[in-house]
């Protein structure tokens, strides 16, 4: 899967991966490879990326919005540490 981690002034994040662990507004949620299409509003949490390689990338992110669609994920975030 490929996904963009994006914030008002700077791209966080660029690449492929194999999983994505974010906080929804209605509990954290898991995407993997060939996830149902999906946007999601998110709360202030962990964002837990595993790259290609299994290493797991951690963020902090304030609210944002996600979208899932044919293995391209892009989240959105007005902050992310």
């Amino acid at each position: 899967m490929k996904i963009e981690i994006i914030t008002p002034d700077r791209k966080v994040y660029e690449g492929d991966i194999k999983s994505i662990r974010v906080p929804g507004k209605k509990g954290s949620f898991q995407v993997l490879k060939d996830h149902a299409p999906i946007i999601s509003t998110l709360e202030k949490g962990p964002v837990i990326i595993v790259d290609q390689t299994n290493n797991e990338i951690r963020y902090e992110i304030q609210e944002g919005v996600i979208e899932v669609k044919q293995n391209k994920i892009i989240l959105l975030s007005e902050s992310v540490i």
